[in-house]
C-alpha cells in the first residue's frame, strides 16, 4: 500500500494536466451519476485523485467526500476546490480498507468508485465495504478498467511495468467478473448503460437492496 501511494504522489503532478481520456463518455457518466442523485445526499468518491468527479458532483449532492491514498493527489484537489469556492466537498488521505472508518454503516446514499476497482488487492472485500456504508437502497456507480476483455498480454506487461516502478498493481478482470461480483456483494438493480465508452471499461450503476 505504502509503495502504491508513493507511485501515485509521483504521478500527481503530472496526472493533474493530463486530459480525460475519453471525455465523451466521461461527460455521460456524469450526466447519469448527477441524475441519481438528490440535494440532501451525502456522496463519497473512492479514489478521488485530484477530486474531478467529487468536485463536478458538489452541486447536485449536499456533501461530497473523496477518499485517496496519495497525499499529493489531495492537496491538489483541495486546492481545486478552493480555486472553484466549493465549500461542500472534502477531501480525505487513507486507503478504503478496514482502518479506513470516517463513514458509519448506512451513512452514505451514494459511492462513486471510477478508476479504482481494478486497482484493489481484494475487490470482493472492498463491494462489500461500500455495500455496508450504503443505506437502503444507496446508489453505487463505477468505471472500471476491465483488461480481461482484450486478448493483449496485459497480466506480463504490467508485471514489467510494475517491477520498473512504471505502473500500479492492476489486475486483470472481465465485465462478467465484476458484475458477478457486485451480485455476491449483495448488489441489486445492477445495470450498464452504454455511454460510448471504450470497450474494456465498465460503467456500472447498481442499488443496495431496500
Amino acid at each position: 500500500m505504502t509503495e502504491d501511494a508513493t507511485f501515485w504522489n509521483g504521478l500527481a503532478e503530472r496526472y493533474s494536466r493530463m486530459p480525460v481520456d475519453d471525455p465523451d463518455a466521461f461527460e455521460r457518466k456524469i450526466a447519469l451519476t448527477k441524475a441519481q442523485l438528490t440535494p440532501r445526499d451525502a456522496v463519497l468518491d473512492i479514489g478521488c485523485g485530484t477530486g474531478s468527479l467529487a468536485l463536478r458532483l458538489a452541486p447536485s449532492a449536499a456533501q461530497v467526500h473523496g477518499l485517496d491514498l496519495s497525499s499529493a493527489m489531495i492537496r491538489i484537489a483541495e486546492a481545486k476546490a478552493r480555486a472553484q469556492g466549493v465549500d461542500n466537498v472534502t477531501f480525505h488521505v487513507a486507503p478504503f480498507n478496514d482502518s479506513f472508518t470516517a463513514f458509519e454503516v448506512g451513512s452514505l446514499e451514494a459511492v462513486c468508485a471510477f478508476s479504482f476497482l481494478h486497482l484493489v488487492e481484494d475487490r470482493p472485500a472492498a463491494l462489500r465495504r461500500i455495500h455496508r456504508l450504503l443505506e437502503p437502497g444507496g446508489l453505487f456507480v463505477s468505471s472500471t478498467l476491465c483488461l480481461g476483455e482484450t486478448w493483449v498480454p496485459y497480466r506480463p506487461l504490467l508485471l514489467v511495468m510494475r517491477w520498473l516502478k512504471k505502473a500500479p498493481m492492476v489486475k486483470i478482470l472481465s465485465k462478467q467478473t465484476l458484475v458477478r461480483e457486485m451480485h455476491e456483494a449483495g448488489f441489486v438493480d445492477v445495470s450498464e448503460p452504454d455511454v460510448g465508452a471504450k470497450a474494456v471499461v465498465a460503467f456500472v450503476i447498481a442499488r443496495k437492496p431496500r
